[in-house]
């Protein structure tokens, strides 16, 4: 599988992987945070309420769940840097479905192209995480994985900006009541023309995908080497990666954080809408930026400062918190984004948003501390044992829905309250599920616990 560097690789070998793999997580994000802009623009093309709208996220993150054990099947064949460039290509497929499904304002095409997408990137997902945690020490993986954070986060704070300018101009237009005052044939041209405007955006996306599958595919990238932890592994039994507490416990903790963190990034924008929020479209950057300040958190204090453990238990606090904000907050008050955001010239928001937003920075490092914790001893299992974990990805798919329904059934503000739980449970799991080594409940003394 061409060349390969052991678990501990050498600097430069370190440095040309963090490089190409930063590139793939800027490529997620780019793709993934689309879905918070796109969420309220499918909403007025294809006429949706919140619960409908809110398939979008289902059609996409679902996707890594089906598709993350083929995956690791695949990557069993390819290795690593075959199966980052084959995932690139299957993302191509899913961004040209989106120019049929544009053409005709299709829903079920637009969630054939969403799943499409997240079929190639769970493929890249179940390659690059383990890749990045284990080409260099397991102390410092956290670090790195902030570090690819800022990449796929950065994008996250650039697309829906980017989004907004080039697909939202004059949507006033589109607004509930002025498509109520058109006949049922303008109303009709007018969501045509809406949709419209994602042909070209997706095929430029299209083309940048086939060319960096290119890249990677003649690229120095070296080959991931696992064999020095086989006996480790080998060593806990034979009942492949169910034998392992500190995966499956580490797997229901991301499914939670998916699960919050999509809520936090998708549902801002449906959200913002309802309380009257002028720039509804762009409040996913609010969420991305505080992700961003989360991630150079861990970039600057991990190890030296903060622990793996630690920043979880930061983080799974820190999103109790500012859930209570978000659930008990003042929809109608600024005050909170006025202290933190006005000296920037931001546009202030609702308290309630901006505590949604402040999730993001709660978020931040869930993702890169509980993976090295997860993975750590796997050693020939790795390559499942990540597919256990992009499974996990499925809290993206099914909490976001069950906020949806509990939204249109009650209260958008008041249905937040999906989240506490799921802090909940990456507290447990940073606090006690990450030292588990048996079923019997024997945990391990960790250099970082």
């Amino acid at each position: 599988m061409g060349n390969k560097v052991q678990s501990t690789g050498s600097a430069p070998s370190v440095v040309l992987a963090m490089f190409f793999i930063g590139m793939m997580f800027f490529i997620l994000g780019f793709v993934t945070w689309l879905n918070g802009a796109l969420i309220p623009f499918l909403k007025i093309v294809c006429d949706l309420n919140n619960f409908q709208a809110l398939w979008v996220t289902f059609a996409f993150y679902i996707a890594y769940t089906i598709m993350a054990l083929p995956s690791a099947a695949v990557l069993s064949r390819t290795g690593y840097k075959k199966g980052m460039a084959l995932g690139l290509g299957v993302m191509a497929v899913g961004a040209l479905l989106f120019i049929p499904a544009a053409k005709s304002s299709q829903y079920g095409l637009f969630l054939l192209a969403l799943f499409t997408l997240a079929t190639g990137m769970t493929l890249m997902q179940t390659a690059i995480n383990p890749y990045i945690v284990c080409i260099g020490s397991r102390e410092s993986a956290a670090m790195r994985i902030s570090i690819m954070g800022l990449f796929n986060k950065g994008a996250g704070i650039v697309v829906p900006l980017v989004f907004s300018a080039l697909m939202l101009s004059g949507i006033d237009q589109f607004s509930d009541s002025a498509l109520a005052a058109m006949d049922a044939a303008g109303r009709a041209a007018a969501r045509a023309e809406l949709g419209s405007r994602l042909i070209f955006p997706y095929l430029a996306m299209a083309g940048g995908l086939l060319v960096f599958m290119v890249i990677i595919l003649f690229s120095s990238l070296p080959e991931l080497a696992l064999e020095d932890e086989e006996a480790k592994a080998d060593a806990a039994g034979g009942r492949g990666v169910l034998q392992f507490p500190q995966l499956i416990l580490g797997a229901l903790a991301l499914f939670a954080y998916v699960g919050v963190e999509v809520i936090a990034g998708d549902t801002i924008g449906l959200y913002g809408r309802n309380l009257g929020v002028q720039n509804f479209a762009v409040l996913t950057s609010y969420t991305m930026g505080f992700m961003v300040l989360g991630y150079l958190l861990g970039v600057v204090a991990i190890p030296k400062f903060l622990s793996q453990k630690g920043a979880l238990v930061l983080s799974a606090v820190s999103g109790l918190l500012f859930s209570l904000g978000v659930i008990n907050g003042s929809p109608s008050d600024s005050s909170v984004s006025q202290l933190l955001l006005a000296w920037l010239g931001v546009p202030t928001v609702p308290n309630t948003v901006m505590f949604l937003a402040l999730l993001g920075f709660a978020n931040a490092l869930v993702w890169p501390a509980i993976w090295p914790l997860a993975l750590e001893g796997l050693g020939k299992y790795t390559a499942a044992g990540s597919a256990l974990l992009i499974m996990a990805i499925a809290g993206g798919a099914l909490l976001p829905m069950v906020y949806g329904s509990l939204s249109d059934a009650s209260n958008s503000q008041q249905a937040y309250w999906i989240m506490l739980p799921c802090y909940g449970l990456i507290l447990y799991y940073a606090l006690h599920g990450h030292t588990l080594r048996s079923w019997g409940g024997s945990s391990k003394a960790l250099k970082q616990a």
